[in-house]
């Protein structure tokens, strides 16, 4: 990178963010699957699955864009998006085939969940505000998704779903920000960033503070800011700007976060239910990579690490992620 060069670049990623020609009619849909078949496992957080929609820039209510103006977290200069999401978490104990899971194993559960949020961005700092409500138990349908997805695969069968948490309506409004505090481009193309994160989440699902960073480095590096992920994990964002009709990128990330409330190991806030020991202090290492094909359309593989989760479990377990996002 050449000396002195810092406001140009920023003033480069300030002009492609207002001037490429990406810019969406209707929005941005992307579709996410997580599962721990990417690491050969069937246990604990087995898989995970949203469809989100992510509106144009600027293009919402003036009713929210008031709103909007009014909160002290979000950006005045800042670009405003919409998003809607709708997914359904899964998880088991560590064999799923046993009819009596042992106490202080992870219990079953699933979550089926919506999400709407709000999003400002600027070149150099986006915030998102999100508000998830759904239901955790066999309202969540997850016992039934899982039974036919190893129907369909040849899979062993899972024993115990009887045992899972019960329904319980939940309610979650969760926070966080991502800036670049380094940025920089190569000769032909190459280029890389850094972007720390900070953010929570308050509600009977998961309450937690989170914080780590995200590095990136690729040709015709896209403008985002890595790949979305399913909570609670390290943020990433459906938003994506290409600055060619061919771009990639590899990335790895850290993510360290104080749990206080984990429905899924803490089990059932207002009745008894199955339960694990939570750690308070858990993490997650990230790495992988994203390729964006003509401007329209990007595809995102990531690997997770997370550490282990509960006292008493049989190991760690690892996951992965994969998520495609298109302009419309």
């Amino acid at each position: 990178m050449r000396p002195g060069c810092c406001a140009a670049l920023i003033g480069l990623l300030a002009w492609t963010t207002a001037a490429s020609g990406y810019d969406p009619e209707w929005g941005t849909l992307t579709l996410e699957y997580e599962n721990d078949l990417f690491a050969g496992e069937d246990r604990y957080y087995t898989s995970g699955v949203r469809g989100s929609w992510l509106s144009p820039d600027d293009r919402i209510p003036r009713w929210v864009r008031s709103g909007a103006e009014l909160a002290p977290f979000f950006s005045k200069r800042g670009e405003l998006k919409l998003s809607y999401s709708l997914g359904q978490n899964m998880y088991t104990p560590e064999d799923i085939e046993r009819e009596d899971p042992p106490p202080g194993d992870r219990p079953y559960a699933g979550w089926l969940y919506f999400t709407v949020g709000i999003g400002s961005e600027t070149p150099r700092r986006v915030d998102r505000l999100q508000l998830s409500i759904g239901i955790v138990g066999p309202a969540s349908l997850a016992d039934k998704t899982q039974r036919e997805i190893h129907r369909f695969t040849g899979s062993p069968q899972p024993a115990a779903w009887d045992t899972q948490l019960s329904n319980e309506p939940t309610l979650m409004l969760s926070f966080e920000r991502q800036w670049r505090s380094w940025l920089g481009f190569g000769d032909d193309g190459w280029g890389w960033d850094l972007t720390p994160h900070v953010g929570g989440a308050v509600g009977n699902v998961f309450t937690k503070v989170n914080t780590g960073f995200t590095f990136r480095l690729g040709r015709h590096l896209p403008l985002d800011w890595g790949p979305p992920r399913i909570q609670p994990a390290l943020p990433g964002s459906g938003l994506f700007r290409s600055r060619a009709a061919f771009g990639w990128y590899l990335f790895a990330g850290l993510d360290g976060r104080a749990v206080v409330r984990d429905i899924f190991l803490d089990g059932n806030t207002f009745q008894d239910s199955r339960s694990a020991d939570k750690r308070l202090f858990v993490g997650e290492v990230q790495v992988g990579g994203a390729v964006n094909i003509t401007r329209r359309w990007r595809l995102a593989y990531t690997h997770v690490f997370p550490t282990r989760e509960f006292r008493g479990q049989e190991g760690t377990q690892d996951f992965g992620a994969v998520a495609i996002s298109g302009h419309f």
